[in-house]
């Protein structure tokens, strides 16, 4: 096992990356606080591993609440059957909500616990790479709303995580490709070397060998939790880790949430922006070849859908959370391996991205 921390003072948490790990109830105990714990998982999670985790919980008063599995449940509906069955069973403020499920169930259980009775604690159990890897650390929770995605939510710290590499073994090729998008996405922002590794050891990646995820998780999170301890609140440097995720998440809220999955919409977005980079004289043509090469090789998309249109992205794009006084922001490549969050840039090569010309 390895384990990480994030650094945040009195709020630090770790990160246990592993395999068996869901079957180690002392990884958990010390991060429940109360008697009570409510365990928030999905339809397709719940069969695989829910007897499991509640095995290890048999000391507590223990309750799960199973939720529709997918990117089109991630709404204001889903969020408000927590709150109830929360509210109904009484539970108090010494609750201890635990996320059990891929991107979608910790960032609704997260922003559900971020916001009952303002506040309880929770653990993130991601099962899917893609959470794994990205959006089970760092705090951002959020419900999705037909105009944006992840519009609505806070920014609120788990108590610890556990990334257990056995569970990523029943995943779809589909879905296991999705969470490569997010490891191929830290090699592109801030480590070639990395990106590299990827390449190399893509086939073991897909093939689920433990010791080669583990690798790539630790990493990953290595990184994240380094970005997230200097930028909690994503002041600035942390809009890094949006690397291809203003054009994703355009294509998920014009294809309507869950047709594209997010980690695919991420890979089309990182080959865009890689694209527009070249375009701006940033990068050269080999950079934005292996780039290609990588996240195909994944096999994630490297075009965005055929329907969309710029006018489609852009007002999209205009909606993005790092508009600031109008003014939209990417994170481009200065070269593979150094991203940047910049306003400053041609706008006829933005243009000649989305025209795809």
């Amino acid at each position: 096992m390895k384990t990480l921390e994030v650094d945040l003072g009195h709020r630090s948490y770790p990160i246990h990356i592993g395999s068996q790990l869901l079957s180690n109830s002392d990884l958990l105990k010390p991060h429940i606080q109360g008697k009570s714990v409510v365990i928030v998982t999905n339809e397709t999670v719940a069969p695989l591993y829910l007897g499991t985790l509640k095995t290890q919980l048999s000391n507590y008063r223990c309750d799960s609440i199973v939720l529709k599995d997918g990117e089109a449940h991630k709404n204001l509906e889903t969020l408000n059957t927590i709150y109830t069955r929360l509210l109904e069973q009484r539970y108090d403020r010494k609750t201890t909500l635990i996320a059990l499920g891929g991107g979608v169930v910790g960032d609704i259980a997260g922003y559900a616990a971020a916001s009952y009775q303002r506040g309880i604690p929770f653990i993130q159990i991601p099962t899917t790479l893609l959470a794994q890897v990205d959006s089970s650390v760092g705090g951002k929770t959020a419900v999705n709303h037909p105009l944006g995605k992840n519009m609505i939510g806070a920014f609120y710290q788990p108590q610890c995580v556990l990334a257990d590499t056995e569970v990523l073994k029943t995943l779809p090729p589909r879905e296991l490709a999705a969470g490569l998008a997010e490891v191929i996405k830290y090699g592109l922002l801030g480590d070639r070397e990395f990106l590299l590794w990827v390449k190399d050891n893509m086939d073991a990646l897909k093939d689920c060998d433990n010791a080669t995820l583990t690798t790539a998780i630790e990493r990953s999170c290595q990184m994240k939790a380094e970005i997230v301890a200097a930028d909690e609140r994503e002041g600035g440097q942390r809009a890094l880790l949006n690397l291809g995720h203003t054009f994703g998440h355009a294509i998920e809220t014009e294809m309507g949430y869950g047709e594209w999955l997010h980690g695919e919409a991420v890979g089309a977005g990182m080959v865009m922006a890689a694209e527009m980079s070249r375009a701006c004289g940033w990068i050269k043509q080999e950079d934005l070849d292996l780039a290609k090469e990588v996240i195909a090789a994944a096999d994630l998309p490297t075009q965005p859908p055929s329907k969309m249109t710029p006018d489609t992205f852009l007002q999209h794009m205009a909606r993005d959370k790092k508009v600031i006084d109008g003014s939209l922001r990417l994170v481009l490549l200065k070269a593979l391996g150094h991203a940047v969050v910049t306003a400053d840039f041609d706008q006829a090569a933005l243009m000649a991205t989305l025209e795809r010309e």
